[in-house]
């Protein structure tokens, strides 16, 4: 290449061009190498935020990334003739500045002090709003100089808008897969070092007299942001989590280390560890033993269980514990425990006499830890009373509904299990309940734990989720199916597919008695009567004025028990959102009323951190609001230019762009949710779906340079496909994700792989094919502007229709927003070149 300006290889610095010689078409791996470092940085610094901070915060860098993205394409709208007229010089000099720029910021995000927790603290708030904005301001950088760099290949390549597109979404795929690779074998705080390399490598296979130029500048950009990593404020776990006390007791001891896309696991050893059993203040009048000592298992700084040490597993704790009411209703029951607690809970269940067991461990981890062992803690020997269940807790109980030969006197949830994995927080969905019912014995029962810490508020979701599968199984009068009982800090809901029987009621009353426990619920109780003799004070809290409002003794949840078991009015209704979970709205973090903000804002040192993340979604999707509106309103920025002919004002890509962004998104983060359950890991369903949608709509917009003569019949044929596919997973896909969830691991990541493959490969055309119509001008960064800038908004947006609507309306939605994008595409042959999209008048 010469690199004159008149050069015709799209290569060069612009200039009129008929499509990519072998040459151009070389010139197109430095903007596959940038996109693979982009998107794995992308996933690395989401892992960096699983670990060192909360995972539920990680989506702020989908919404960074297109946020620069968004800015970006606005930039090179605004300053079109300049960039072009630099483009190869900037092709070969900005990949050494966005290494230097994504080390800069990794650097500046680890000395970030967020703390969510503090968002509660009416005197913190405003300083974690800083340290929010702060996250942005070191990242943002980057995205933004990544994003220049891919609008800058789109306008120096304008007549193969399809080939381009795709190098960038492939090698965006093929990042998102090497960053899960890497998450085998590296700790997850060096994973954006590493990717540094991609970007670094960018230059060196750039054509053209700046190639030399660019290497050299990238290879000291790389050793110079190594150095800032390496020598800088080192990643680490906020003194916050759960891990950071334990690790820094004095003698504490990392003695395993698992690392694996679904998580960092560290296996630690310290005095502090012990089983997490609720169990009576009368343990030692009982003259039973305490809890053992054991190791403790994190992942990601949260931990998720105990393990056993060398002295074994010892279950003489468990008649005091709160969990072992259905075994001394049930003697020698047969049961399927959902939760192994590393082994502790069969430990339990043997020591009260079950004899026989049936156990889900959805952790791979702990499922591994409890049959091969873990570091020094040994696995387990089984024995013959107790198998180990293959596939999740939804399938296991529908396999066990179908033979009646296998149905159990219990079954039971151990409190660790909801956090344990992400599908299991779908164990307590409408849906599972009504498996396990049906694979009950008809005097058998379902045990549920629920912490009442935080709000009685969940204990009432629960009830409300088991009154909805009770009537779905026919049952008239919920309330006499279900009996609640508690501690101070845990409940235990019992449900049984038939009426609780006097004897059942008396054996309860007399259990709970022995141990101190109170009875919150059970057919026919006096709320008022009971309040007099109970052990443990759980006082009625007005959520709208946050004040005590009981006097003396009294059960929150006995005061509202019968009205929700009832389906009737109760003042938690009225405060929050105690709807039942189902498999398309599984969120058991969700109690929170979005739609009273005030009342929120004022509550706020009182909720649950769990809950916090959808307050924060409701803040980034109004920022993201408003750099949307930016975006939007960028061609009244625009510089007249004096044209020979110009266009008409052409408002198509207003509708059309967003349209795209909106809903690539949305049935992108559909499939992302869904795997996330049916793969039980969101970090690999999180890579294994941005990969094959990046490929395969790579591999789409391919297609779009071939069919540019005819967008229309192209986009309708797109649009026939997304509709159809979003037809068939309304119609067939909860009920093919159903019967193969016990399948193997591999056969499940082949039928995500599959699932997404064909919508995908549609969900390529349409962009590339917008692009080709807008022409050469300012609208063609502009359309990548406004592309990126819609899809900041899906995000929030989307993760808050699912809490509050549900995964299928973000199917709904996504199908009518790419209706709409095809009735805005023109049907016109391509534009010619137009530097203003939007003309405006000039001031009077």
């Amino acid at each position: 290449m010469s690199g004159s300006p008149r050069d015709p290889d799209p290569g060069g610095v612009g200039g009129p061009v008929t499509g990519l010689s072998k040459t151009g078409r070389a010139a197109l791996i430095p903007l596959f190498l940038v996109a693979l470092g982009v998107v794995g940085i992308e996933n690395a610094l989401t892992r960096y935020f699983a670990v060192a901070k909360w995972s539920e915060y990680g989506y702020w860098i989908i919404s960074i990334v297109m946020a620069g993205f968004a800015l970006s394409g606005v930039a090179v709208a605004l300053f079109r003739d300049t960039v072009e007229r630099h483009g190869q010089w900037l092709r070969a000099v900005l990949p050494a500045a966005m290494v230097l720029a994504a080390a800069l910021g990794y650097e500046r995000i680890a000395r970030n002090p967020f703390n969510p927790l503090q968002l509660q603290n009416p005197t913190t708030w405003a300083d974690q709003l800083l340290n929010i904005a702060g996250y942005y301001g070191a990242l943002l950088p980057f995205f933004f100089l990544a994003g220049l760099y891919i609008a800058l290949i789109f306008i120096l390549n304008p007549r193969e808008i399809g080939r381009v597109y795709a190098y960038d979404l492939i090698g965006a795929g093929l990042g998102s897969a090497l960053a899960l690779g890497l998450m085998f074998l590296v700790h997850p705080f060096l994973l954006a070092p590493l990717l540094l390399v991609p970007l670094a490598l960018a230059p060196l296979f750039q054509p053209g007299r700046y190639s030399t130029l660019g290497g050299a500048l990238a290879g000291g950009a790389l050793v110079l942001g190594e150095a800032i990593l390496l020598l800088g404020t080192p990643p680490a776990y906020s003194e916050f989590k759960a891990v950071y006390a334990p690790m820094n007791t004095q003698g504490a001891e990392v003695v395993a280390e698992v690392r694996r896309p679904r998580g960092h696991y560290l296996m630690l050893d310290n005095f502090t560890e012990r089983v997490d059993a609720d169990v009576s203040n009368n343990a030692s009048m009982m003259e039973v033993e305490g809890p053992p000592a054991t190791y403790g298992l994190y992942r990601d700084g949260s931990r998720i269980a105990a393990l056993p040490k060398a002295g074994g597993l010892g279950g003489g704790y468990a008649d005091s514990a709160l969990s072992a009411a259905p075994y001394v209703l049930r003697p020698r029951a047969g049961a399927l425990i959902l939760g192994a607690s590393g082994g502790f809970r069969l430990a339990e269940a043997r020591a009260l006499g079950a004899e026989r067991l049936l156990v889900v461990e959805s952790e791979p981890v702990l499922k591994h830890a409890l049959t091969h062992g873990l570091g020094p803690s040994r696995g387990l020997a089984l024995g013959d009373d107790v198998q180990l269940a293959e596939g999740g807790p939804l399938a296991v109980a529908r396999a066990a509904g179908a033979a009646p030969g296998e149905r159990f006197d219990v079954i039971d949830v151990s409190s660790d299990f909801i956090d344990a994995a992400p599908a299991n927080v779908t164990a307590l969905t409408v849906e599972a309940m009504q498996a396990y019912l049906a694979a009950l014995d008809p005097e058998g029962m379902v045990s549920v734990p629920v912490s009442i810490r935080d709000f009685p508020v969940y204990a009432f979701r629960v009830m409300a989720t088991a009154r909805e599968a009770l009537i779905r199984a026919g049952v008239e009068r919920p309330e006499d199916h279900v009996m609640v009982y508690r501690s101070a800090w845990n409940a235990r809901i019992l449900i049984s597919p038939t009426p609780w029987s006097e004897a059942d009621v008396a054996a309860l009353e007399t259990f709970a008695a022995a141990r101190s426990f109170d009875i919150s619920w059970r057919p026919g109780l006096d709320v008022e009567a009971a309040r007099a003799g109970l052990f443990n004070d759980l006082p009625v809290v007005s959520f709208e004025s946050g004040t005590v409002v009981s006097q003396g003794t009294d059960d929150a949840i006995g005061r509202e028990a019968e009205a929700v078991l009832q389906g009737r009015d109760s003042p938690s209704s009225r405060a929050f959102n105690i709807r039942p979970q189902t498999l398309d709205r599984p969120a058991y973090y969700a109690s929170l009323r979005l739609d009273r903000p005030t009342t929120l804002i004022h509550r706020l040192e009182v909720l649950p951190q769990a809950e916090i993340g959808a307050l924060v979604n409701l803040v980034v999707l109004a920022q993201a609001a408003l750099i949307a509106l930016l975006v939007l309103a960028a061609p009244l920025m625009f510089r007249k230019r004096k044209v020979a002919a110009p266009e008409p004002r052409r408002l198509w890509p207003v509708l059309y762009f967003p349209s795209l962004g909106l809903g690539f998104l949305l049935i992108e983060i559909f499939l992302i949710d869904k795997a996330a359950f049916y793969l039980n890991d969101y970090s690999s369903a999180f890579a294994l779906v941005l990969t094959s949608m990046l490929i395969f709509s790579g591999l789409g917009s391919l297609i779009a340079g071939r069919v540019a003569a005819l967008p229309k019949v192209a986009s309708f044929l797109s649009l026939i496909v997304v509709l159809g596919w979003i037809w068939l997973v309304f119609t067939r896909g909860e009920a093919v994700m159903l019967s193969t969830l016990d399948q193997p691991a591999w056969t499940r990541w082949l039928i995500v792989l599959a699932a997404a493959a064909p919508v995908s490969l549609a969900l390529g055309l349409p962009f590339p094919l917008g692009l080709i119509q807008v022409g050469e001008g300012r609208m063609l960064p502009w359309a990548w502007g406004l592309n990126g800038a819609f899809s900041v908004v899906a995000t929030p947006l989307a993760n808050l229709m699912s809490r509050e609507v549900g995964f299928s309306s973000l199917l709904m939605v996504g199908a009518a927003l790419y209706l709409l994008a095809f009735l805005a595409l023109p049907p016109g042959r391509r534009a010619r070149s137009n530097p203003d999209p939007l003309p405006v008048s000039s001031p009077a």
